[in-house]
């Protein structure tokens, strides 16, 4: 139990710069992902551009509606 406890202390501690980074390193592994996996890539390029466009803007509204989003 005190591990999660400690776990929220240091989310609070948590800057701008760490989320930055934590995005930064996951579109990277999605990249390697998709460079490595050929199922994946096929996968990736069979999926029409606008699906992507779609949820990045449902994820963008998300964001932007909760309390510490951007807007």
């Amino acid at each position: 139990m005190k591990k999660f406890k400690k776990f929220s202390k240091d989310d609070k501690k948590m800057h701008m710069c760490c989320v930055g980074m934590i995005k930064l390193s996951i579109i990277a592994f999605v990249l390697f992902l998709i460079t490595v996996w050929p199922a994946l890539l096929t996968l990736v390029l069979k999926v029409h551009w606008g699906w992507y466009l779609a949820a990045a803007i449902i994820f963008a509204i998300i964001f932007c509606k909760k309390k510490h989003g951007c807007c």
